[in-house]
Formats: C-alpha cells, sequence, structure tokens
C-alpha cells in the first residue's frame, strides 16, 4: 500500500508541475485556455485520490496519521510531494 502511495504522489505532483509550466503558460501567453481546463481537471481527480488514498493508508493501520496528516498538507503545497518523498514517506 505504500509503495503504491509513494507512486501515486509522485505523479499528483508531476500533474502539478505540468499545470504549473505548461498549461497555464500556453493559456496566459498563448491564448490557450483549455489546456489548463484539462490539465486541472486531471490534477484535480488526482489530488483528490491522494487524499483518499492517504485516508486508506491510515484505516488500513498502514500509516500513522501524522505522517498521512503531512501527506495531506504537503499534496496543497507546489512540489510538497517530492520534498516529503525525500524526507523518507
Amino acid at each position: 500500500m505504500i509503495s503504491v502511495l509513494r507512486r501515486f504522489s509522485t505523479v499528483e505532483g508531476i500533474s502539478t508541475l505540468v499545470l504549473f509550466l505548461v498549461a497555464m503558460p500556453l493559456k496566459y501567453k498563448f491564448g490557450y485556455p483549455m489546456a489548463v481546463t484539462y490539465v486541472g481537471w486531471v490534477h484535480g481527480v488526482l489530488f483528490a485520490g491522494l487524499w483518499l488514498m492517504f485516508l486508506l493508508a491510515v484505516v488500513m493501520r498502514k500509516l500513522p496519521v501524522r505522517l498521512a496528516v503531512r501527506g495531506m498538507i504537503a499534496a496543497i503545497v507546489p512540489f510538497g510531494p517530492f520534498l516529503l518523498e525525500a524526507d523518507g514517506l
């Protein structure tokens, strides 16, 4: 369960980077707002899924609550999932 959570966290972090570094410049610099619509939707689903996975990991008693809360907060912050991974999640 923890290895799946790590991978999912990495994918969610990558979706954040794609949203900020690709989709937003496409919208604001090149006038293509649909990029943010699609990438934002995917990122939102991944974000919600990551929070759900943290909750499931706690319920299944594989992850301490404190670490899950840190992970959920890290998911809100840009680069947070990568920093948490480097910290040893």
